[in-house]
């Protein structure tokens, strides 16, 4: 490496870390090793490898944010395909839920059926009692006989 190359990376460096002193002893020797009029050369050379250093960082960094673009594309797309499977099972809940309710219309609407038929049918049968009861009329011993019938009962028990 030349002393050209060699003064000038360290006087980059040192730019790089904010020292002051290896700056200018940098600067020291390129004068008086190469003169003052070259003095420009050096600035020239690391304010180009200032400007080639943004450059890369800068490179890097839109690299870094297409890397972090395409990163989210993808968690959109998942989000995006998680949001369809939840509408879907969405639909599939109210179809369900929308079957139960027909069920319980046609099962409310057979206990309707249900109930008016067991009443009809209670009415009937509370119709026959009545009639059987109005046609068939059981002896009943007179209130004299009560008791002779009572005790005529239990001993034949």
């Amino acid at each position: 490496m030349l002393l050209k190359n060699h003064l000038v990376e360290v006087f980059k460096q040192a730019s790089l870390e904010n020292n002051f002193l290896l700056k200018e002893n940098v600067v020291l020797k390129w004068v008086h090793r190469f003169g003052i009029d070259s003095l420009n050369d050096l600035l020239i050379h690391s304010s180009q490898q200032k400007e080639n250093q943004r450059e890369e960082e800068n490179q890097e960094h839109i690299s870094l944010f297409d890397e972090v673009h395409e990163e989210n594309q993808e968690h959109i797309s998942l989000i995006d395909e998680v949001h369809e499977e939840n509408q879907e099972q969405i639909k599939l809940e109210l179809s369900k839920t929308f079957e139960n309710i027909e069920e319980m219309k046609w099962e409310s609407n057979g206990l309707e059926t249900a109930s008016t038929n067991e009443i009809s049918s209670k009415n009937q049968n509370s119709n026959k009692i009545n009639q059987f009861a109005e046609n068939q009329k059981l002896p009943l011993p007179y209130i004299k006989n009560l008791r002779k019938w009572i005790n005529n009962d239990k001993k034949a028990s």
